[in-house]
């Protein structure tokens, strides 16, 4: 028997109501799965820039040792270094925000470019650092600085090995953070799944 109203539940029709968009089970599963991707991309940069820093900042070894902070590529590897740290613990923020909320901590246009725009920029922050303090390195060891403090070196060695990592993963964000661009300027969305 038909409803007076002409539906089948009475009341308005589907072209009144509001649109939300409707997500199977598949689809959210994706949706969560993609967001996980991301998050543990930052978490690996974090862990890797902090790790990098934490070793920069602790590579001295007395008086008679060289020192990290004499070194301007060694302070440019310590600083970016922190400075991505603290932006991948934002953005883990912001990717928790996310899973709980359902939405983003902004307006998904300001979102999308925000984290597009920083992971670019950091990546290359992180590779010009790293760059700048390996060729100081390589110029080290042929010197007589690393065949007298052989553990300075050493330490220095892994701390730039540690930003590359760091760099690594932040490319690969950025990666998916311009995929995320891309949906947005053509369906409307960050993701391709609506």
């Amino acid at each position: 028997m038909r409803s007076p109203h002409g539906f089948r539940n009475g009341g308005e029709s589907p072209t009144s109501r509001d649109r939300t968009h409707f997500h199977s089970t598949v689809t959210a599963q994706k949706l969560r799965r993609f967001n996980s991707l991301i998050f543990l991309l930052r978490l690996a940069s974090f862990s890797f820039s902090l790790a990098s820093a934490v070793f920069m900042l602790t590579n001295s070894r007395g008086s008679g040792s060289p020192h990290w902070y004499d070194f301007d590529a060694f302070r440019f590897v310590f600083v970016a270094n922190a400075i991505v740290a603290l932006y991948s613990v934002f953005e883990m923020g912001t990717c928790v925000w996310e899973f709980s909320r359902e939405t983003t901590l902004w307006p998904e246009a300001f979102q999308v470019w925000f984290d597009f725009g920083h992971d670019q920029v950091f990546s290359y922050l992180l590779l010009s650092a790293g760059s700048a303090a390996a060729a100081l390195a390589r110029t080290m060891r042929g010197g007589d600085t690393c065949t007298a403090n052989k553990a300075f070196c050493l330490q220095s060695d892994v701390a730039i090995g540690l930003g590359f990592a760091a760099f690594l993963f932040l490319a690969f964000s950025s990666c998916f953070s311009g995929f995320r661009v891309a949906c947005f300027l053509i369906t409307g969305s960050r993701f391709h799944l609506y």
